[in-house]
């Protein structure tokens, strides 16, 4: 049965929906959305620290959307002059596991863990944490930083300034696109019978990315400027001065890696086997150029 009902919330308060939801929308400014999935059929909103105009709750049609009625997406980037007036909302939401997520955050941190529908994060400054999600994910900010923890749906992130760590990475496919952010890949795919297939782009971002072992892909990654460090003796590295270029392919080459910068630095890292190891977790950084395993042609 259709219909739509309708709150205006001007203070902190909390409200339940009994009714199944299998999409939300949120848009605020400033403070923090948290979003996590639970197995519960219910949904639960808890909206904190408020200050500024009221926020919007409307539920329609399985659909719950927690927005400033004046603030539609396409008018939020005004909100970067900071004349307007200031805003702070603190969203927390309890949600069915696979629901649509739909975060639309200027000046705010979101936080979606436990969600197996798709996740679609769009934002101008402020961080994004991913967690345990199993569905597809679509990132895009302007500045902050998105880090996604065992996300196992396919991953697409697009960025100016802001980084990208993955961590437990084990989806089929990873794209990500940045001007100047570093992107830090931790990947242990969660499909035994082929590999990833990661496309990586940067122009003056350094680039990092540690593959499981044994590794099953076809390697392709350059720099037209920056280091290379390369941890895999069935890698051949090309090119002396100026570009640099890692190619081979590691067992059977059943997955993808490209990546691709102009300026910055690349390094590929070998995670230590299942059954033990040395640790070698990723740090943030690119290790500097050096004596490596791979062959040089």
């Amino acid at each position: 049965m259709s219909g739509r009902s309708e709150w205006s919330v001007s203070e902190p308060r909390r409200l339940d929906f009994d009714e199944a939801l299998h999409t939300l929308r949120v848009r605020v400014v400033g403070g923090a959305v948290n979003v996590v999935g639970t197995g519960d059929p219910a949904t639960r909103l808890e909206i904190g620290v408020l200050e500024g105009p009221p926020l919007t709750v409307s539920l329609e049609d399985g659909t719950l959307t927690v927005a400033y009625d004046d603030l539609p997406w396409k008018g939020f980037l005004t909100l970067l002059d900071r004349k307007g007036p200031q805003r702070r909302a603190d969203v927390s939401l309890a949600v069915p596991p696979g629901i649509r997520v739909e975060i639309r955050v200027v000046g705010a941190d979101a936080v979606v863990t436990g969600v197996g529908g798709r996740t679609d994060v769009r934002g101008v400054t402020g961080g994004v944490t991913l967690v345990g999600l199993t569905g597809p994910v679509r990132a895009e900010t302007v500045s902050g930083g998105v880090e996604a923890q065992g996300v196992t749906g396919d991953l697409r992130f697009t960025s100016v300034s802001g980084d990208l760590t993955v961590v437990d990475g084990g989806g089929s496919s990873v794209r990500a696109d940045s001007v100047s952010g570093d992107m830090v890949l931790d990947l242990d795919p969660v499909r035994k019978d082929r590999g990833p297939d990661v496309r990586l782009t940067s122009v003056s971002g350094e680039i990092a990315i540690r593959l499981p072992h044994p590794a099953d892909t076809v390697v392709d990654a350059n720099t037209a400027g920056g280091a290379v460090s390369c941890a895999f003796d069935d890698l051949r590295v090309s090119g002396q001065w100026g570009a640099k270029r890692i190619t081979g392919t590691l067992g059977a080459g059943s997955g993808r890696l490209r990546a691709t910068t102009v300026s910055g630095s690349i390094a590929l890292l070998r995670r230590p086997p299942a059954d033990g190891g040395a640790p070698a977790t990723p740090d943030g950084t690119v290790p500097a150029a050096g004596p490596s395993p791979c062959k040089d042609v």
